[in-house]
């Protein structure tokens, strides 16, 4: 049976230990819909990535379904726009 040449400190057994810490999960927010997404993943919620339709969400949808959908994106339309237009009119008040 196989026996350790030697024993290790703790200090040595820690620093071999330290790489294996959980780091952070970076979290976005869609450029388009604004939900929360992972890097370069493309958006589950409006199918956009980069900038692009990559995936059309519309379509697997029913009747029913389009028509909430595309109310919910036409008001979130609609307050992007508003903010947009909010921050110009206090930049040009400065």
């Amino acid at each position: 049976m196989p026996v350790p040449r030697q024993r290790h400190t703790k200090s040595r057994r820690n620093r071999g230990r330290s790489h294996l810490a959980l780091k952070k999960v970076a979290i976005y927010a869609c450029l388009k819909c604004g939900q929360p997404i992972l890097p370069h993943h493309v958006c589950s919620n409006c199918g956009f990535y980069k900038g692009r339709e990559i995936i059309d969400t519309m379509k697997k949808l029913t009747k029913k379904e389009k028509k909430i959908k595309e109310k919910e994106v036409a008001k979130h339309e609609k307050e992007q726009a508003k903010k947009e237009k909010d921050l110009n009119m206090a930049e040009m008040s400065k």
